[in-house]
């Protein structure tokens, strides 16, 4: 079975093209606009082995804020579109990752009921001319779009780009345990029957 998709979403704000190939390599092609946020995209790319193709033209010229949280929109539908009726899979992830001196803890479920729990408190207001409250904005959106119960807690941590960096490593790493296929699964990971 192939869990890929390509999904669109075009407003009066942004123009998002996002083709996600959950088995794939863990390449990222493509950009937002945003420099750092594409470091970000690639890192999540590579360490949950997803392939993201990415086209997004947003109104940069006021921010990010648009292009960011509709980039998240649409990587959170394209997530639950691939997954389908999410048969087989492992459905939690969760680790502990060290980045330097950074740590932070993940926990992941591909409930179908968006939560998100996210205490990451950051000390710069922005790594290069990236706003980094936007950070927070994309997650929200992946969850509230993806169907995922989400927690994110910074353990420690003193420098703003090693945080952002442990979250998007971290979160594609927990994905990557999530929606990988279990041996020993029969059927939809769920006594209910359906997630």
């Amino acid at each position: 079975m192939t869990r890929s998709v390509e999904l669109k979403r075009i407003t009066a704000e942004t123009s998002i093209s996002i083709k996600l190939d959950l088995d794939g390599q863990g390449e990222f092609k493509g950009s937002s606009g945003i420099g750092f946020f594409d470091h970000m995209l690639n890192l999540l790319a590579h360490h949950s082995g997803f392939n993201i193709s990415l086209e997004a033209k947003g109104d940069l010229e006021v921010d990010g804020h648009h292009t960011v949280e509709d980039i998240g929109i649409v990587l959170g539908q394209a997530l639950a579109q691939t997954l389908g009726d999410k048969a087989g899979i492992r459905r939690y992830g969760h680790m502990l990752l060290p980045m330097d001196e950074a740590l932070l803890m993940l926990a992941l479920d591909l409930s179908g009921r968006p939560f998100l729990s996210y205490d990451v408190p950051l000390l710069s207001a922005k790594v290069g001319n990236f706003d980094t409250e936007l950070v927070e904005e994309f997650v929200r959106a992946l969850v509230t779009n993806g169907g995922l119960t989400l927690h994110v807690k910074l353990l420690a941590g003193k420098n703003t780009h090693h945080i952002i960096e442990a979250v998007f490593k971290g979160l594609g790493r927990v994905l990557r345990t999530a929606v990988a296929y279990d041996e020993k699964a029969q059927g939809i990971p769920s006594t209910k029957g359906m997630l």
